[in-house]
């Protein structure tokens, strides 16, 4: 994690993003759109995903371009799971796919190239416009949104993750769920204090209560069709007993304890073209090796063993 100043690269802990102990994440800085004919129009093979397969910002991205049938349409590349002081590298590793553009070492490389004067966190998930060299967008939120509907006219699969009926609903758990799950387990693994720590953790137990509760009267949090608020809630349930319940002390509970949940990550996992944008090896490798303030070992645990296929009796 860092900043481009004046050209060249500083590094920023975790413990500096940090505010009176509480975890502070940064804001996106690239915000712009692909549409049908704007500035950036849908086109087949024009744009290039940056990705971490840990990420799970990143993730959503993926699995969106999985679902709408992308994959053959905008490239990705994978940085390597390994973030040190110079922030994400494409050092060679298994699933890194290098840069083809800007031949980039770093991913700071692209940013730079993209554009010179940034002074900005570098951060993944990355749009790029390949015709232009421009940087489209950072916010993996609208990012997924413009998979969602913006290349329906040039081949995308059938599917609407935003249906208009349902948008005030997902627009609602979408909120909730960020704040104190997607986002709260960062809160509570990055807190400097006990305070700030259950400051976190303990509206993140309450979400998954709230969650398990929703899931138990239905099939998806937002009503009777799988939409986006489901792919956003799944990259971090998906993380959860792997990272999150021991690195980030997140443990007062598993994702396996909750019948609903874990029967609703299983689902989810097995929707046709999510189980192949999960890579579990580079999720543990990455949070328990990159995060030398939470632990200083670098030892990466083992477990658990998880059955994502078992039948989840759901529909």
């Amino acid at each position: 994690m860092g900043v481009m100043i004046d050209g060249k690269w500083h590094t920023q802990s975790i413990a500096e993003l940090a505010d009176g102990g509480s975890f502070k994440r940064s804001e996106t800085s690239f915000r712009n759109w692909v549409t049908s004919d704007g500035e950036f129009p849908a086109q087949a093979g024009r744009y290039h995903l940056y990705v971490s397969l840990a990420c799970p910002w990143a993730h959503r991205t993926l699995i969106m371009r999985a679902l709408k049938g992308l994959e053959d349409k905008i490239s990705v590349s994978v940085v390597n799971w390994f973030m040190g002081d110079d922030g994400w590298s494409f050092d060679n590793g298994d699933g890194v796919v290098p840069d083809p553009f800007f031949s980039a070492s770093h991913l700071r490389d692209v940013y730079a190239s993209a554009k010179p004067d940034y002074t900005g966190r570098v951060t993944v998930p990355v749009l790029l416009d390949t015709r232009t060299e421009q940087i489209v967008s950072n916010e993996s939120a609208e990012i997924i949104r413009m998979f969602n509907s913006a290349f329906d006219g040039v081949g995308a699969e059938p599917g609407d993750y935003y249906p208009a009926a349902l948008r005030d609903e997902i627009d609602t758990v979408n909120a909730r769920v960020y704040s104190t799950l997607n986002n709260g387990v960062y809160k509570s693994g990055f807190a400097r204090t006990q305070k700030a720590y259950e400051r976190a953790v303990l509206p993140l137990f309450d979400t998954l209560d709230w969650m398990e509760d929703i899931l138990s009267r239905q099939r998806w949090l937002a009503g009777d069709q799988f939409t986006e608020a489901d792919i956003r809630a799944f990259v971090t349930l998906i993380r959860f007993d792997p990272v999150y319940h021991g690195h980030f002390k997140c443990n007062r509970a598993r994702i396996v304890d909750y019948p609903n949940l874990w029967a609703y990550t299983r689902d989810i996992y097995q929707r046709p073209g999510v189980a192949k944008t999960v890579d579990l090896g580079h999720i543990r490798n990455h949070y328990y090796a990159s995060h030398e303030t939470v632990n200083p070992t670098r030892i990466v645990a083992v477990g658990p063993v998880l059955d994502y296929m078992a039948p989840h009796g759901r529909g």
